[in-house]
């Protein structure tokens, strides 16, 4: 496994990249991950003399054949802001390795226990269809090009229902960095209010709630605009 140490508008001495090296310690990684191809980590500067608690940001990233895997932080020195990444990391990587421990079989249900404990779950009938699959049988579908038209439309490429417990917004920006996605769809825990946190410039996140009100019809559109704003 390669680690790759670079600097973003700024310097990285080698005793730093030495330190790297000793800090991220690949047999604890591969044992959380197998899969892990290389880990780049990359170490940047804040000009900002008000921010010199927070002047050096070290970012972690793990490739791995599975998803791409982030740990970011920020001190006053880099030294620190290694460590706290390399906290988060493993973290992170231990979260994953209990969730495939999980996934082969410890806690998994049979088929006849499913219909009992997973709300909603569809029932399939005596032909092994689904009431979705039925449904969509009744009605006129047409194809345009690659793409499956039901009915009248409206055109549909693809749809996904999640289900998910409300979380935090640290919680929130904690599942997008482990997915390494620049956006997490997630209902506000504070709030109860569908909320989108997603990346912006550099470091920076941002979040946009959706608040439901009859009264403002007219004013529909602002919440479809882009997120880079």
């Amino acid at each position: 496994m390669d680690i790759v140490v670079k600097g973003r508008k700024t310097e990285v001495p080698e005793r730093f990249r030495k330190h790297v090296a000793e800090k991220l310690k690949l047999e604890k990684i591969q044992k959380l991950d197998a899969k892990v191809i290389s880990l780049d980590v990359e170490v940047s500067k804040e000009p900002n003399p008000r921010q010199a608690d927070r002047s050096d940001r070290v970012e972690i990233t793990l490739h791995s054949r599975g998803p791409v895997i982030r740990a970011e932080a920020a001190a006053a020195d880099p030294y620190a802001a290694l460590d706290l990444a390399t906290g988060k990391l493993e973290a992170r990587l231990r979260k994953q390795h209990e969730k495939r421990h999980n996934r082969r079989g410890n806690g998994r249900l049979s088929a006849a226990e499913v219909v009992d404990v997973v709300p909603g779950v569809a029932q399939l009938n005596a032909n092994g269809a689904t009431a979705v699959q039925e449904a969509r049988d009744a009605v006129p579908t047409t194809m345009i090009g690659t793409l499956e038209v039901q009915g009248e439309g409206p055109l549909v490429v693809r749809e996904k229902t999640h289900v998910a417990a409300p979380m935090t917004l640290d919680q929130a920006l904690y599942e997008m960095e482990l997915v390494g996605h620049d956006f997490y769809l997630f209902v506000d825990s504070d709030t109860k209010e569908p909320s989108v946190v997603y990346r912006r410039h550099a470091y920076d996140y941002g979040v946009i709630h959706l608040r439901t009100d009859p009264l403002a019809g007219s004013e529909a559109g602002g919440a479809g605009g882009a997120l880079g704003g």
